[in-house]
């Protein structure tokens, strides 16, 4: 290891769907964070970790801040704040395509706030003219001043190179935190909880709503090269266990099949995946729901 070598933390802010878990999958190369066209995907502070010869850089993917309908949305939200505490710099991303509103207002006034130096993210670019660019950078400036501005289009990976590359320049010298191979500081139960999660909300559509968590009940390893996972999709209505079933069970068994894959090409193992859904009415307003099904405090929540 250099001993020029860097290292910091980096949090990555912004409203839901302004695919910060898009930017992190692009950056570390594999898939950690879930992704879904519906909004506040991300539930957990995920830690993703770039690593090269000359530093480590840690990422704190956030929940999307929003005006919490719920407890689950609560613990969302206070999650994404406390990021601001944990960080070396941060990253806040908005949507090119969309324009300035409320929510934007409301990180943009936390993050007047903070001393830590805030870069702006300009992502999806690819879906705006590049003359419209300059008049959003400008509205933008008005608000606060940012350390950098950087126009990006995560999906595309256009301008992603360039972030990553001045990211590492702006750390100062510091120890490597996590082994040069290592991308999450998640477990795989968790990883693999959220890959389900993922499959479930993309192939039901808006039939089924931010209501859906999974539990990993078991990890079995049978031989070398197999594992035996069982998982159990809690939902809040028995019209919902319906849907997620599928008419002769045929919903369930393609979001096994997907996620299996994923967690197979996660994992390097073949996986054998059996799935069940139960039913527990409003358990996004149960603090020991929560607890039971991995959204916990942090102690330095604000």
């Amino acid at each position: 290891m250099s001993e020029e070598f860097k290292s910091g933390f980096i949090a990555l802010v912004g409203r839901p769907n302004v695919g910060k878990s898009t930017l992190l999958n692009k950056m570390i190369g594999e898939k950690i964070a879930i992704m879904s066209p519906k909004a506040q995907t991300t539930r957990n502070k995920i830690q993703g970790i770039y690593t090269t010869d000359e530093g480590q850089i840690v990422f704190l993917d956030t929940p999307g801040i929003h005006k919490p309908q719920n407890s689950l949305g609560d613990f969302m939200v206070r999650t994404a704040m406390s990021a601001l505490h944990e960080a070396d710099v941060v990253w806040f991303i908005v949507n090119a395509d969309q324009r300035r509103g409320a929510g934007d207002d409301f990180i943009i006034n936390r993050l007047r706030e903070t001393e830590t130096p805030v870069n702006l993210v300009i992502n999806k670019i690819d879906l705006i003219h590049p003359e419209e660019l300059l008049a959003i950078i400008a509205d933008y400036s008005q608000q606060m001043e940012f350390n950098d501005i950087y126009p990006i289009s995560a999906l595309k990976g256009d301008g992603v190179d360039e972030l990553l590359g001045n990211a590492m320049d702006g750390l100062e010298v510091g120890p490597q935190y996590y082994p040069a191979d290592q991308i999450t500081d998640h477990p795989e139960r968790f990883i693999m909880a959220e890959l389900i999660r993922e499959k479930v909300l993309l192939l039901t559509r808006q039939e089924v709503p931010h209501s859906v968590a999974v539990v990993i009940d078991k990890i079995e390893r049978q031989d070398d090269k197999h594992l035996h996972v069982q998982a159990t999709i809690v939902v809040e209505r028995p019209t919902q266990k319906n849907i997620v079933i599928g008419k002769q069970g045929s919903m369930i068994k393609e979001i096994g099949t997907r996620a299996r894959r994923d967690i197979e090409r996660l994992l390097g193992d073949k996986i054998f995946l059996e799935t069940w859904v139960k039913v527990e009415e409003r358990w996004r307003d149960k603090p020991q729901a929560l607890q039971t099904y991995g959204y916990k405090e942090d102690s330095d929540f604000i």
